[in-house]
């Protein structure tokens, strides 16, 4: 059996900077998937995971064998997934995701997250964006796109996009679209492979320097006396319109 993994060795880890949390087999399995530098990977039954990493994703299924050695979560992390794994991966180059953020012709747009206030709303939109393959994911204000709860809420996926933190006068180019309840009705227009498609916070919206910022204002159609919709909802919405990736 592979070498226990002791509890210094996995803080001294956990606490440096440029590595990543990655809470549960699917997140594991995700930034496999997308080319993740996973440095530890750690279970109380190592055996239990190659089983499920050769039932759920046989094609990282090797990997994972290799990669995970038996450990005690529990004092390990203040909360164990139910599917009994975690993993320590390095975080992306920031300059070369910025690159990837500012080089057009941009073939999916970038979602920009303006003050967002919810953890687990951000990985839900970093996991949205993955899917529907949008640039990247991109967030104002002092939330960190980067936090454990939001990669646990993204399922390792922040490996398959680009997420960053970035100020209003660093936003990548393109033309802005900025979610507003005022905008034209999003089913009149065409969002362009290189919009900036920008969401506002779950409670106070756009904020007004980049309602001002903005290109376009667009709404969402909605029911009259219903409220909001969650910002997941939004953006999926958002991106669905848009159109998803492109085949092949």
């Amino acid at each position: 059996m592979s070498e226990q993994l002791g509890v210094g060795e996995w803080r001294e880890g956990a606490g440096r900077g440029d590595l990543v949390l990655l809470d549960g087999f699917h997140a594991l399995k995700h930034a496999l998937r997308f080319g993740a530098d996973v440095r530890a990977v750690v279970a109380d039954d190592p055996d239990a995971v190659r089983a499920l990493a050769e039932q759920l994703a046989p094609d990282v299924a090797a990997e994972v064998g290799q990669l995970v050695r038996p450990a005690e979560l529990r004092a390990l992390l203040t909360r164990v997934h139910p599917t009994g794994v975690a993993a320590l991966a390095v975080r992306p180059d920031r300059e070369q995701g910025r690159a990837r953020l500012e080089r057009l012709p941009r073939s999916a747009p970038v979602v920009v997250l303006d003050n967002p206030r919810n953890l687990g709303n951000v990985g839900a939109v970093v996991r949205l964006a993955a899917g529907f393959g949008a640039t990247g994911v991109v967030t104002r204000g002092d939330l960190d796109p980067w936090h454990p709860n939001v990669v646990r809420a993204g399922a390792g996926l922040h490996y398959a996009t680009t997420v960053d933190r970035v100020e209003i006068d660093t936003l990548p180019p393109g033309p802005l679209y900025a979610l507003d309840p005022e905008g034209e009705d999003i089913r009149a227009l065409t969002l362009p492979d290189d919009a900036l498609l920008a969401f506002g916070s779950e409670r106070h919206g756009i904020s007004p320097e980049l309602r001002d910022r903005a290109d376009h204002l667009v709404s969402l159609p909605m029911r009259p006396q219903v409220s909001s919709y969650n910002l997941a909802t939004s953006v999926a919405m958002a991106l669905f319109h848009w159109g998803g990736p492109h085949p092949g």
